[in-house]
């Protein structure tokens, strides 16, 4: 199938092109640059570096090639950036999603599938979190998201968009060519990293007075190769109509579970202090994948967090200035 992936020079967008190069597709990436890395594109594919605001260029990318389906990662996504300039944040997260659409319209393009946010669901009233769930974001970065979601909805109902929508939290790991590379970093995984490199004196844990088992708050990480995984398997379910998915690890792990299984794997003593918490940040996030499973086959093939570690510290230590080298 040819596809064209938006953000695929991105962290979670380079895995997942990774991952549809060897299931044979053909990919066109398309990427502004501002977040992604020109190393992280897969020299397989046709690359674009535009932004989804200019949309003659998008325009063209259509008429000259045949895109059969567009996987969506290009978006402004740290949560305290959204915070602080919401206008900003959903202003150019949900009109460039709408450009993207408008385009695929026009060239009748039916299949979509949009990397989307448990955020959508802001501060649960149960764990884990299921699809049906109350939605009431959190945070700009989760509204921006679940807006697009509806508008895909009525694209679904105006124009015969097929569309699949993935709600996750904390993609983390890497693959052995591709990992997690941000300026500037917010993640917690790769900041925990860049202390055990030596490049951060200590690491900051945003609160420590959370109602949880250690009181810093609980967190859902799955392996980015498995997220891309399911990408993938949510492509190939299209036929059978749209859909909304959560995945998720089943399992959510503390910030200080992070770091001491961080400390485990690196050897490292990875100082640690609290500062006080940051907005938008619930206590406990952990996502429910059983709709996924049943109904696609999906299962993590890295579920440990110790294995998502290690993979994460493999790639960080062979790029321990990221894709700056």
């Amino acid at each position: 199938m040819n596809i064209l992936v938006t953000g695929g020079a991105g962290y979670i967008g380079s895995v997942t092109v990774e991952e549809l190069i060897k299931a044979g597709h053909e990919l066109v990436v398309y990427d502004n640059l501002t977040q992604g890395h020109r190393q992280a594109v897969h020299p397989r594919v046709f690359f674009v570096e535009a932004d989804l605001a200019d949309r003659e260029t998008l325009s063209a990318v259509f008429e000259e090639h045949s895109t059969q389906a567009v996987m969506h990662f290009a978006a402004h996504s740290v949560v305290s950036f959204s915070m602080r300039d919401p206008l900003r944040f959903v202003r150019e997260n949900v009109s460039n999603a709408i450009n993207l659409l408008e385009a695929m319209a026009a060239h009748e393009v039916k299949r979509f599938i949009l990397s989307s946010t448990a955020n959508v669901y802001g501060d649960p009233d149960s764990i884990p979190i299921r699809e049906e769930d109350r939605l009431a974001p959190s945070s700009p970065y989760g509204e921006s998201k679940l807006m697009i979601e509806r508008i895909l909805h009525w694209c679904e109902v105006r124009y015969g968009l097929l569309y699949a929508s993935l709600r996750y939290f904390n993609a983390a790991g890497a693959s052995a060519a591709y990992g997690e590379d941000h300026n500037p970093e917010t993640h917690l995984i790769p900041l925990v990293m860049k202390v055990a490199l030596g490049q951060r004196e200590h690491l900051d844990i945003y609160g420590d007075d959370y109602p949880t088992r250690d009181g810093t708050c609980v967190r859902d990480y799955i392996h980015v190769v498995d997220l891309a995984r399911a990408h993938i398997l949510a492509l190939q379910a299209l036929d059978e109509g749209s859909c909304i998915y959560n995945l998720g690890n089943g399992e959510g792990f503390t910030v200080q579970e992070v770091v001491a299984t961080a400390r485990q794997v690196t050897g490292h003593p990875i100082p640690a202090g609290t500062t006080s918490r940051r907005p938008g940040d619930p206590a406990t996030l952990v996502a429910s994948s059983e709709k996924i499973r049943r109904e696609l086959g999906w299962e993590a093939r890295f579920p440990d967090l110790k294995d998502i570690i290690e993979s994460a510290w493999r790639w960080h230590e062979a790029h321990p200035q990221g894709y700056a080298e």
